[in-house]
């Protein structure tokens, strides 16, 4: 397999998807790794794995309705493998391993058989003190947006998944690339103040669009510099509810045709009538409740 990815939407042909088989016990609110989590388990609302598995279901079939071929992790016992866009993303023809949070390097090792598929020298192993989630990594035209934390309480922010020294790595392995950090505002503990990863604030869509929630970064320059960017026309912006519900976190299978959660009527809408998309939409709210949607379960290998 070569892989290759250059866009966030350009068309689909191979990607893994997560797994939602034996996720393990509902975590403790002080044992979950994001806000989101954390409010689930708080409240008693942490999806269960049939429900996960159903949804899981229903987003696998819309794949493979256009054709695109789905692989998946190796099943780990007790074990949560639904967002496999934490574990590594693919930016050119290099697929990069993720250095995620310690408590989840099982994950990494369920990805064993789909590496063993990949050429070695595309394989990228980060230096243990860069620290990047596929979450926070976008992908338009010559440049990569990096969602990232770069403050000196880093280590203290548990939902900080992206460092300063991920621009500089990033930027020496893509130096073709224009790299713009982008500083996200972060809240372990209440998802409507903090953002996890930069999926959850801003997505390119189609061929020149983009979902945008403003307040998700804590410069709004940032905001403003993306808004300009892609044009105020092009700009479909998010309510502080629509954030939360994790509108931005949709997964785009070509410029013409756009997976999203089956509730998000007013993006869906504008999506299809202002913007001219086909629409497919799949019931995604119980892992929602996990911290994660659509593009966080998937882990595109190949695109046009």
């Amino acid at each position: 397999m070569t892989v290759h990815v250059t866009s966030e939407t350009s068309r689909l042909r191979e990607v893994v998807l997560g797994l939602p088989d034996s996720m393990g016990p509902v975590p403790a609110p002080d044992e979950t790794f994001d806000a989101k989590s954390y409010e689930s388990a708080i409240n008693g609302i942490y999806p269960k794995e049939a429900d996960v598995r159903r949804e899981m279901d229903a987003f696998k079939a819309v794949l493979e309705k256009y054709g695109v071929k789905v692989h998946r992790p190796a099943p780990v016992r007790d074990c949560n493998q639904v967002f496999s866009r934490d574990v590594g993303f693919v930016i050119d023809d290099k697929i990069v391993v993720s250095n995620i949070i310690p408590d989840r390097q099982n994950e990494i090792d369920a990805y064993d058989s789909i590496y063993s598929k990949i050429h070695y020298k595309q394989i990228y192993n980060l230096p243990e003190t860069v620290h990047v989630e596929g979450g926070d990594v976008i992908l338009y035209g010559d440049m990569i947006f990096l969602g990232q934390y770069a403050f000196e309480d880093y280590p203290d922010v548990k939902t900080a998944r992206t460092n300063r020294l991920a621009y500089h790595y990033l930027d020496m392995l893509f130096p073709h690339k224009r790299i713009i950090p982008l500083n996200l505002r972060k809240d372990d503990h209440n998802p409507r103040e903090g953002i996890l990863h930069l999926d959850c604030t801003f997505m390119p869509v189609g061929r020149d669009k983009a979902i945008i929630y403003r307040q998700g970064f804590l410069n709004p320059r940032d905001a403003n510099h993306l808004i300009e960017l892609f044009g105020p026309q092009n700009v479909f912006e998010l309510t502080t509810d629509e954030m939360y519900t994790m509108n931005s976190n949709v997964f785009s299978i070509s410029e013409d045709v756009v997976v999203i959660e089956e509730h998000f009527t007013r993006l869906g809408e504008h999506l299809r009538n202002a913007w001219g998309m086909t629409v497919e939409t799949v019931p995604y709210a119980e892992i929602s409740k996990m911290g994660g949607l659509l593009r966080c379960s998937t882990l595109p290998l190949i695109r046009d």
